[in-house]
């Protein structure tokens, strides 16, 4: 009898286990290029952290954000709803009030639903407030009207003010009888420094909390600190990086560590940031048990210092055409790495077609959870693909939007049909500049595209492009006028896609 207690009680043990709910973590990086990483090819910049979650998980070759641009990327991700159908095409900055309806389900509140603490760490980007942000009191609604219990991060982006963290609702360190007032500076809370930056230069003001040169470490502590603290419970960590977007301020102990000077140093920067998420779950016994989705909000960026990191030797987007903002294959092919032990078969790489669009409908899935019609309407779910036969077609068509609505473009099996003539992207005419991209980027980078010549469009370019990766997958020729049939049909079916309120 005591012999079979044991075992029923080791049965009973091992079924809990096998029952228990995986912890799930989401490492977005910013403005991260499908070659920024040694894993996709970059020889001048090494990312072992990262590597080594590729040889412990699933690599896919044909992941994409849905966007090229920053803050709709971030709508779509956690909507599960291409930013296009509200209209939202461009990244938001300090006055800009909270994007998403408090009312529409996002993917934190299906994890919260189904018991999960949660949380969003890093970039926020997306707005706060019913109008406009209140800097001076609550920052609400935000983060915590959308699902997540808790917030720590930059509010916007780090090369705009205000260089502050917010924590829940409130700018860390807010002082009543010092408040802000837009257009000024806070005459206590604030420092003069020399921020050596890639993109803005001179002397430049920060407020005494935040230091650029500590924004990655400081993030990466407070990831660490939540995982601990949650460890005992299922949890859903939402890790949005700063880094890489510029400015490039790795802290001082990665700088010089690369072959492609700052942009690389920063890279380098987010690879440990990786490391110390990893090095958590596996310290803390949870490793086996947690998926980590790693991927990026768009393609990598060209300004100053990622020029430098060119001339190196280093290509943010590998071979793909373009950069952050446009709607070819470098604006929003991304790195996309998926690890969990025993569910996903360790080396393994895969070329299907997924997106970040498809994070809610997935994790609803592993979840065992239903979503109702009007929720997630354009996500797909992608498990299969991330567990299962890597050849299984999962989705077959995808629409993807650069920063300008006349490009809007779909992916179609191979094709791609883009609306407009050329990129879509930014198009910053100075060479140089903390902006620079679009045409200006193509001419620096050399890039071919038979409706460019030195980066400019040619005066008899169609105006629409149609390219087939199979047989062209750095979109060298546009082939439209070859194939009007493929490029009607396509034309049609992404009138149908806007038309409609959901492709799910």
């Amino acid at each position: 009898m005591k012999h079979l207690t044991t075992m029923l009680f080791l049965l009973t043990a091992l079924l809990g286990f096998a029952q228990q709910k995986p912890n799930i973590v989401v490492i977005f990086a910013d403005d991260l290029g499908y070659g920024d990483t040694s894993i996709y090819g970059a020889t001048k910049i090494q990312t072992p952290n990262i590597d080594q979650l590729a040889r412990e998980g699933r690599r896919f070759t044909d992941a994409h954000t849905a966007s090229a641009v920053c803050t709709p990327s971030r709508y779509i991700l956690l909507t599960g709803e291409y930013a296009f159908r509200t209209d939202h095409w461009s990244p938001v900055f300090l006055k800009v009030g909270l994007i998403i309806d408090e009312n529409k389900k996002t993917v934190a509140d299906i994890m919260k639903d189904d018991g999960y603490a949660t949380a969003c760490i890093g970039k926020w980007h997306l707005g706060f407030g019913e109008d406009t942000p209140n800097w001076n009191g609550d920052l609400k609604p935000g983060p915590l009207e959308l699902g997540f219990d808790y917030y720590f991060g930059m509010p916007v982006v780090n090369s705009h003010p205000p260089f502050v963290y917010v924590e829940n609702h409130r700018v860390v360190g807010l002082d009543a009888n010092d408040p802000f007032v837009y257009g000024q500076l806070a005459k206590t809370k604030v420092i003069e420094e020399k921020r050596k930056l890639d993109d803005i230069g001179g002397a430049e003001k920060a407020h005494d909390l935040y230091d650029d040169y500590q924004v990655g470490t400081t993030l990466a502590g407070k990831a660490v600190s939540w995982i601990k603290m949650h460890k005992d419970e299922p949890f859903f960590l939402y890790f949005p990086t700063t880094n890489i977007h510029h400015p490039f301020t790795p802290h001082p102990r990665f700088q010089g560590t690369s072959e492609a000077g700052r942009y690389g140093d920063f890279v380098h920067e987010l690879d440990w940031i990786v490391g110390e998420v990893t090095r958590t779950l596996e310290e803390e016994g949870l490793a086996d048990n947690t998926l980590i989705i790693f991927t990026s909000d768009n393609g990598g960026m060209i300004n100053l210092g990622g020029q430098e990191a060119w001339n190196r030797g280093h290509q943010q987007n590998g071979d793909l055409l373009g950069f952050k903002f446009d709607a070819w294959e470098g604006g929003h092919r991304v790195p996309f790495i998926a690890r969990w032990p025993g569910k996903i078969p360790a080396g393994s790489v895969s070329n299907q077609l997924i997106s970040t669009v498809d994070l809610m409908a997935t994790l609803a899935a592993v979840t065992g959870q239903e979503l109702k019609d009007d929720d997630a309407p354009d996500s797909f779910n992608i498990l299969p693909a991330l567990t299962g036969d890597t050849a299984k077609v999962v989705r077959d068509h995808l629409v993807l939007a650069p920063l300008r609505k006349a490009h809007l473009s779909l992916r179609s099996g191979d094709w791609v049909y883009i609306s407009g003539p050329a990129g879509g992207g930014f198009g910053n005419p100075s060479v140089g500049g903390r902006g620079f991209g679009g045409y200006p980027a193509l001419h620096f980078s050399g890039q071919k595209n038979s409706n460019m010549v030195d980066g400019e469009r040619k005066p008899d370019a169609p105006e629409e492009q149609l390219y087939n990766l199979s047989s062209d997958p750095f979109q060298a020729t546009n082939v439209i006028l070859d194939h009007a049939a493929m490029a009607q049909s396509m034309r049609e079916q992404l009138a149908s896609i806007q038309a409609a309120k959901g492709t799910r």
